[in-house]
């Protein structure tokens, strides 16, 4: 039996590849998927109380936010938590992810 490639497949199979050809652009991502349990796909978190979105927020407020959990100057159980895990470098690029998505 012959495969037929259809539409989906052919565009599942174009988007992994130009995903292998952006490593920069999957690392992000895989970054920024630690916080989409809580605030949404792509930083756009559903309406509701205690959880805000991401998408769309100044680069340099999110970087002050993130910072303020590492340090413990804001308190909160579970972003104190995450934000231990990034490095500086790393808080630079998901806010930077988070700043450039359309909201």
């Amino acid at each position: 039996m012959k495969f037929k490639w259809t539409i989906g497949a052919a565009l599942l199979a174009s988007g992994a590849a130009a995903m292998a050809r952006d490593p920069q652009a999957l690392y992000l991502q895989s970054l920024a998927a630690t916080c989409a349990a809580c605030h949404g796909t792509n930083g756009r978190a559903l309406a509701g109380p205690g959880v805000s979105a991401l998408a769309g927020r100044d680069k340099d407020d999110l970087v002050r936010r993130m910072n303020a959990f590492k340090s413990g100057a804001r308190t909160a159980t579970v972003m104190r938590q995450i934000s231990l895990g990034y490095s500086d470098a790393q808080i630079e690029q998901v806010a930077g992810y988070f700043a450039s998505q359309r909201p």
